[in-house]
Parts: structure tokens; sequence; C-alpha cells
């Protein structure tokens, strides 16, 4: 669980900086997915410094699905918005109000129903179908994408968002489908193709939409989904008698989460403000 917890606060603090990175790169075109804005963000140090931020998060987060069901570590991630929210106080200078302390407060109470609900990491051998399914999967997440970023303005965000989701959430997924980096194993090249296509996607709905619609269909695409893949699938249980608390503190985390998801927004920079810098 230190584990889980450790990658919500890399990846909350991680967000803040790369909303910063990506609104202050050049825009490019505004249609479609930009997949050249990746480039132009890596030379904002604001990213670069999220970004570093997000691989200790991932190794963590690869430490956390290993010892413990899906559905927590998910939950844990959608918890990165309280710490983000907090972050945005302190670097943005966002002020947080008595809901938003309320839904900080509120998305802990769900993870500690979590932490004492949840049972064992499932020990149920995964099918190569499953393996099969994630790859599909991660292809879909590409097809998606590239139909999203064509909607216009708070649709787009939206999808993009929900797409990045979907990516981030197979990875979950085939973390636990992996027990040796076999290059024959299809859910290595799920876990790579879905990893870098959630990048791609949540940098674009965050440069060009609200980030606060899209850090909201992120969350809900990494969340519920892998959630019922654990629990279905890779044998995912609670403890003996304690699967309503487990299903009441994911629901409170994540939806206490949610509330939050506005604190990714960057400010908008002064006229005399370089963004570069």
């Amino acid at each position: 669980m230190i584990c889980a917890l450790g990658s919500s606060v890399c990846f909350g603090m991680a967000s803040v900086l790369q909303a910063l990175g990506a609104r202050a790169a050049t825009p490019g075109t505004g249609a479609g997915v930009d997949v050249a804005l990746q480039m132009r963000v890596m030379r904002q140090w604001r990213y670069l410094a999220g970004l570093s931020l997000d691989g200790i998060g991932f190794g963590l987060q690869v430490v956390a699905l290993l010892t413990l069901p899906i559905y927590v570590v998910g939950a844990a991630l959608a918890a990165s918005l309280a710490v983000t929210a907090v972050a945005a106080s302190w670097l943005l200078k966002v002020r947080l109000h008595r809901m938003e302390w309320a839904a900080v407060s509120v998305v802990c109470v769900g993870l500690a129903m979590l932490a004492l609900a949840s049972g064992a990491e499932g020990e149920q051998s995964s099918s190569e179908a499953l393996r099969w399914a994630m790859l599909a999967a991660a292809f879909s997440v590409l097809a998606l994408g590239a139909a999203a970023g064509r909607l216009p303005g708070r649709p787009r965000a939206l999808a993009l968002g929900l797409c990045a989701g979907f990516g981030f959430g197979v990875v979950e997924v085939a973390v636990r489908l992996i027990d040796s980096w076999d290059l024959a194993n299809p859910a290595v090249y799920a876990l790579l193709l879905g990893g870098g296509s959630a990048y791609v996607l949540l940098t674009s709905a965050l440069q060009r939409g609200s980030v606060t619609t899209a850090t909201a269909g992120a969350v809900l695409g990494e969340t519920i989904g892998p959630a019922l893949v654990g629990v279905i699938w890779l044998g995912d249980r609670t403890r003996e008698g304690y699967a309503w608390l487990a299903i009441l503190g994911f629901t409170v985390a994540v939806a206490a989460a949610l509330v939050l998801a506005r604190f990714g927004e960057p400010p908008t920079p002064e006229p005399n403000e370089n963004p570069a810098l």
C-alpha cells in the first residue's frame, strides 16, 4: 500500500508540472492528435520534471500491482488528484475552499476503507486470450484516440482524456500478465503500446482543452475497467465479509477525486511572462 500511495504522490505532483509544460509549448495546428507536440513539450523543463516523477511513480505502481489487487492501486492512482489539488495550492497559488479540503479528506477515508477491506493479489492464472485481448485493447486506444482528436472543443478534451485513461488501464492489467520479459508475450507489447499511446493522448488533451475535463476522463478510464478485469479474470478479492467496504471505499475515493479534477489547470500566463522559462 505504501508503494501505491507513493506512486499517487508522484503522479499528482507530475500532473501539475506537465500541465504547465504542455500549455507553454507551441500549440501547433489545433486539430487532431498532434504527435509532434510530444517533442515540443520536451523542451519545457516543467514537463521534464513531471516526466521524471512519472517514471518514479510508475516504478512504484508496478511494485504495488504485483502485491495488491488492481482495484486498490486504481483507487490510489485516482487519489493522485488529491495530491494535485494540494500541489496546485502550493505551486499555482490556487485557493482550496472547504469543499475541496473536504474532498481531499474523503479521498483519504476511501483509501483507508480499501486498505482495510482489500485481500491479497489474485492468484488466478491469466489466459493467453486475455494477453492478446490487452494487445488488441492497446491498438484500440490508438484508433479511438485518433478519432477523439478530431472532435471539437470540450468533447475532445474529455474523449482524449478518457482514451488516455484506457491506455493507462491497459498498462495496469498488462503488468499483472507479465511474469517474465518474454518477447513472445503479447502483454509486453500491450504495456509499451498502451503506455506510449496514453502519454501522447494525455499531452494533447492537456494542451488542447480543459485540464479539468481531460483529467476527469483519464481517472474514469484508468480505474473502473482495470478493476473489473482484476476481479473477474485475475481473481482479485477482498477480505472475507468486507466486499461491501471495498466497493464503498473505491466509489468514495474515485468520486471525491473527480471533484478535485480542476486542480490540474494551470493559470493563464501574464502578458509579459515567458512560458518557456
